[in-house]
């Protein structure tokens, strides 16, 4: 008996249709006096610093604290997605781990422009290096848009060697490369985006300190 298509079917996936995801604007501060509350904004983020910095862990940490829905979206993570074929840095970097960096960079900038689109913040974090401004921040202001707000987090190499040890996986570096990656994130001073150095202080505590960085951003938006 041949197969006849009906001509109404009902729709039972629960699907919603979205709003298009655009580049996110830069946020404005509150009129009058009061003073910015990035607790309940919607913002849009990117935590840089190198491996052992505590970023996935403040990111996550701030994203379930705020009063607004907010996302954390890891770049680790998300290049992770990756099981067959995945490019590991460690086994020597090529074309192959480059490229697969970059596709993961443009995933999460999707992901955060959707986010953003339907009113949920996020905070990506990435290791982002101020001597390659074309492939870092300059390729984060393309896939999420000139309101990305950037906080630097670098702690003391000590710090970052003793963090990086507790790791596990492809996600502990060695000491060599710790200290390769700390030295060249050291350039972020200068550049005039705000740095944490979250050397004395628990996850919480770094928290609270970058709300009161992404105030003084929303107030006065860093130049990058």
């Amino acid at each position: 008996m041949p197969y006849t298509i009906p001509r109404h079917v009902p729709d039972t996936t629960g699907h919603v249709q979205l709003p298009p995801g655009g580049p996110v604007a830069m946020p404005s501060a509150p009129p009058a006096q009061a003073a910015p509350d990035p607790t309940s904004t919607t913002l849009a983020v990117l935590l840089i610093g190198p491996a052992g910095a505590g970023k996935t862990s403040v990111a996550k940490y701030w994203a379930d604290h705020r009063r607004v829905p907010t996302a954390h979206i890891s770049l680790d993570d998300v290049r992770e997605w990756v099981r067959s074929g995945f490019a590991d840095p460690q086994s020597g970097w090529n074309d192959h781990s480059e490229a697969q960096y970059r596709l993961a960079r443009r995933t999460c900038g999707f992901a955060a422009r959707n986010f953003l689109a339907n009113g949920i913040s996020c905070i990506l974090d990435d290791a982002v290096f101020p001597d390659r401004p074309v492939v870092g921040l300059g390729g984060w202001k393309r896939h999420v848009g000139p309101g990305l707000l950037p906080v630097v987090l670098l702690p003391g190499l000590e710090i970052v060697l003793e963090r990086n040890a507790k790791r596990s996986g492809n996600r502990r570096l060695t000491d060599e490369e710790v200290a390769r990656i700390h030295g060249r994130m050291a350039g972020w001073y200068g550049s005039g985006l705000p740095i944490i150095d979250n050397s004395q202080m628990d996850v919480q505590q770094t928290a609270q300190v970058l709300n009161d960085v992404l105030a003084r951003s929303i107030a006065s938006p860093p130049s990058w």
